[in-house]
């Protein structure tokens, strides 16, 4: 009988201490969100990576207000809000410094290409993505994409083409990320899409090059370049650059004036 009594003791004790344990750990967890909530608040926002806007343009397209909390913050949504009011950000990075400043990392898209379709010059990024829209006599300072049509295009919507074009549609994506990638978009007249059985690309001014559709437009753009670094290549010659071959090997046709 004693050891049933002691026993008694013993679980009620132990029944006790993790109570007691349980209500300490809620009561640091409650203090920890109550400081956070009532100390970590934005006072600064600090943007870096900027060109074409202002750190005041990303901030106020942030939609963050001063005396934020900073861990009630919804980042994905300030990410969505920042790239819903300007198309040319690509992509954002969004960290606390403690004990008050919001950091807000931006990748700007760069030189864009140009899509005419009934008189209105759509710009779109190397990503894919339509950033703006320009009267059709301002299109000439982009490289030209033709040979297709756009599917409902509005400034801020990812590129998509019209049905009959959809087979060029992941080459063109691709190509466009691979010259972006290689630094090489500056140097883009034109992309053709016309042909079915392989795109062109006008390059330099001097030279049009054949692709094949599906490609892996990396590797070509470093024969391309490797071909264009070639002592034989003389800064007067024009022609066809043709990289439609499966190897390393690359044909080109020079034009005979």
């Amino acid at each position: 009988m004693a050891r049933r009594k002691h026993t008694k003791r013993r679980r009620g004790r132990g029944s006790f201490g993790f109570l007691y344990k349980l209500l300490s750990v809620l009561l640091i967890c409650g203090a920890i969100l109550a400081a956070m909530t009532l100390f970590f608040r934005v006072d600064k926002i600090a943007v870096t990576g900027q060109k074409r806007y202002t750190a005041e343009e990303i901030e106020a397209a942030s939609g963050v207000e001063p005396g934020s909390n900073m861990y009630l913050l919804n980042k994905y949504e300030v990410v969505r809000s920042i790239i819903r009011e300007l198309p040319y950000i690509e992509d954002i990075r969004i960290n606390r410094k403690l004990p008050d400043t919001l950091l807000i990392e931006v990748r700007e898209s760069g030189r864009p290409f140009v899509l005419v379709q009934d008189g209105i010059a759509w710009l779109i990024s190397a990503g894919g993505k339509i950033v703006d829209q320009l009267p059709e006599a301002e299109a000439g300072q982009y490289g030209l994409i033709s040979g297709c049509q756009l599917l409902a295009p509005a400034v801020g919507t990812t590129l998509a083409l019209a049905t009959e074009y959809a087979s060029q549609q992941t080459s063109l994506l691709n190509l466009m990320e691979a010259l972006d990638g290689a630094g090489l978009t500056e140097n883009v007249d034109g992309i053709r899409l016309d042909d079915l059985s392989y795109l062109k690309m006008d390059y330099i001014g001097r030279f049009t090059v054949w692709m094949a559709y599906g490609a892996d437009y990396e590797w070509e753009l470093k024969k391309l370049t490797a071909t264009l670094a070639d002592e034989k290549i003389q800064d007067n010659m024009t022609g066809t650059i043709d990289l439609r071959l499966n190897s390393s090997e690359v044909r080109l046709i020079q034009n005979v004036r």
